[in-house]
């Protein structure tokens, strides 16, 4: 039932819509793929990846078009962040799945732990 073609649309526009508000819609997609459709990490990391360049692709026009999206300051970190996910794929694929599970466990641990301490600083 969960693996359903109809499951699957509303999961990817709910992710979809996750990710046109930055918010992260990746990570859902990975413990959703893995927890609830037992996907193999590997497939759900490339499940995942081709959604988020579907997704960023189509936001990217959109703010290209309205204006709101600055070559300039992003390209140095679309440079080094390729540069960063091409090394990090080569380390993935030696690497344990066990601990690749747990390290992204710790990861979602403290973004979770900083997105609920987290206060705005005053900017005056």
């Amino acid at each position: 039932m969960l693996n359903s073609f109809p499951i699957a649309m509303i999961a990817g526009i709910l992710l979809g819509f996750l990710a046109g508000l930055g918010v992260g819609g990746g990570t859902v997609l990975i413990l959703w793929l893995t927890l609830v459709l037992d996907t193999p990490p590997g497939i759900a990391r490339m499940i995942n990846l081709m959604f988020f360049l579907a997704a960023a692709g189509a936001v990217s026009v959109r703010r290209f078009k309205k204006g709101t999206l600055q070559i300039r300051k992003i390209l140095p970190a679309a440079i080094a962040g390729c540069l960063a996910a091409a090394g990090a794929s080569l380390l993935a694929r030696n690497m344990d799945v066990a601990l690749l599970r747990k390290a992204f466990g710790i990861l979602l641990l403290i973004t979770g732990l900083r997105e609920l301490l987290y206060r705005p600083r005053n900017l005056r």
